[in-house]
């Protein structure tokens, strides 16, 4: 096999290539127990002290399913548009991996609880493209390994690996869509629209936070090309565990380069699993990828079959909540938005932390502006999204408060977010200890302007003169005296007024 350092050119690519995709994400259910025993989920414990036989896989262990995990699954089957199995079951896919402590990994196979349904997501000029779902399945999530030694991380050139199963059981649902045809060149802008549109109705439904940093969501990445839109399916790669929207699109798209450079040297694709590595963008050889029969799944022996009674399954479809995008296009028209600045807000995760804060008591443009503003610069700076920084929409709304009653302005609302951000209190607090109040007394305002137009005489006359425009550079100097805390809107008036000029 010849390996290829070099990419073609994505226009190039293009040009010469269809390319096919095929999603499968992960979900890590957000439910207290484990999928087939009573072991708690909680995050952060120490390693392997939420296990017990059942999950460890010892001898004579039986399983037992979580009902709140059929429940999820349902209730994300129906959020897909899928049909609900009226009885399904579970199988046992066998294979070595010393991070799943019973040699065998619970899953579905041929039997998923859910099938045949869609998606349709919006892409950022407003097309919907819609995504065919091929199943949703459950399953359990293995363990997780530290390689220790090396310089990477990973197991190549580690001294040694260590084995925490506390994670092995967790809940699991995987959503695997169809082959996604048509795309084209926005496969990779499809790519990442799809698993941010699901990532929504993940969290809508309440059944997962979804938090891709975290591991509770990931996805595989699966790509072909084929000559022509008419031609057979090419050889697949398969990148794992991508977890940022960003990397998921730019998997996609360095998969399509490389493939594309492979067989335009005349190559041959192998199908593979690949890493992808968040640095630079590339993807790595992994294990050439088995095949279903090689894992020899078979019915699993110690779990009834599942059979959601029909009548359930339409109360459960009776009280799902809005879904994301019809919830999105409500609240744009609510708030008098484009388009592409909702998109925007759903980029910056910010929507969820705006309808807060005017729940909270500040108009949706303030909401929206602080949010989207100030708050946004913040999280990119940290490489977060927004409604993951340690200030409360209930904070937020409280400065928006300061601002209408003119006890802030501005500059120095951007002071106070920055105090709580920094841990310095809640806004009040903040305000008080930096000593960040507006300068509302007319008696002092006065002295500063009276001040500002002895020291700028050829500029006050300039603005006597009917230069009004100038105003502004004696507005910059009360602003300067009173370190920024006067009202910048009063100070213009009390300087014309003193002046004898209208505007």
């Amino acid at each position: 096999m010849t390996t290829f350092t070099e990419l073609l050119s994505y226009e190039d690519a293009l040009a010469s290539y269809d390319p096919v995709m095929g999603l499968e994400v992960h979900v890590e259910l957000g439910t207290r127990t484990k999928m087939f025993c009573g072991c708690s989920t909680e995050l952060g414990a120490e390693p392997n002290s939420q296990t017990c036989p059942v999950c460890l896989g010892l001898p004579g262990a039986l399983p037992v399913v979580n009902e709140i995990g059929i429940e999820s699954a349902v209730k994300i089957g129906l959020a897909l548009n899928c049909e609900i199995a009226e009885w399904c079951r579970f199988a046992r896919k066998n294979y070595f991996y010393p991070d799943m402590p019973k040699n065998f990994q619970t899953s579905q196979y041929d039997e998923p609880i859910a099938f045949n349904g869609f998606l349709d997501v919006q892409l950022e000029d407003g097309e919907i493209f819609r995504v065919e779902i091929e199943r949703a399945h459950m399953e359990e999530d293995t363990g997780k390994s530290l390689h220790v030694g090396g310089a990477t991380g990973r197991i190549h050139g580690a001294s040694h690996s260590l084995l925490d199963y506390n994670r092995a059981g967790i809940p699991l649902i995987e959503i695997v869509t169809k082959p996604i045809e048509g795309a084209g060149e926005r496969a990779p802008e499809v790519a990442k629209a799809y698993v941010a549109e699901l990532r929504e109705v993940i969290k809508a439904l309440g059944v997962s936070e979804a938090r891709m940093d975290k591991g509770q969501m990931r996805c595989d990445v699966n790509l072909s090309l084929r000559p022509t839109p008419e031609s057979e399916f090419g050889t697949r790669s398969e990148t794992k565990n991508v977890n940022s929207l960003r990397s998921v699109e730019r998997a996609a798209r360095y998969e399509i380069q490389r493939h594309a450079a492979v067989l335009s040297s005349g190559g041959s694709i192998v199908q593979e699993t690949r890493h992808f590595h968040e640095e630079d963008g590339s993807t790595t050889a992994g294990r050439i990828k088995d095949n279903a029969e090689d894992y020899r799944y078979f019915p699993e022996p110690d779990l009834v079959p599942v059979a959601p009674a029909r009548a359930w399954v339409e109360e459960l479809r009776a009280a799902l909540p809005e879904m994301p995008r019809t919830r999105r296009n409500r609240l744009r028209e609510d708030w008098g938005v484009t388009e592409h600045d909702m998109q925007s807000i759903l980029n910056a995760g910010a929507v969820d932390s705006i309808v807060a804060t005017i729940e909270a008591g500040a108009d949706s443009a303030a909401a929206r502006k602080w949010w989207m503003g100030e708050l946004a610069r913040n999280a990119n700076e940290q490489g977060v999204v927004v409604d993951e920084l340690p200030i409360t929409p209930v904070e937020v709304a409280r400065v928006a408060a300061l601002v209408a009653a003119g006890e802030l302005n501005d500059k120095l609302a951007r002071q106070v977010l920055e105090g709580v951000l920094a841990g310095e209190g809640t806004p009040d607090e903040v305000v008080e200890k930096r000593g960040l109040k507006v300068v509302s007394d007319e008696g002092a305002l006065g002295a500063a302007v009276d001040e500002a137009i002895a020291g700028n005489a050829a500029i006050a006359d300039k603005i006597r003169g009917g230069k009004v425009a100038a105003v502004g550079a004696l507005v910059g100097a009360v602003m300067k005296t009173t370190r920024g805390q006067a009202d910048a809107a009063r100070v213009k008036e009390l300087i014309l007024e003193r002046l004898g000029v209208g505007e």
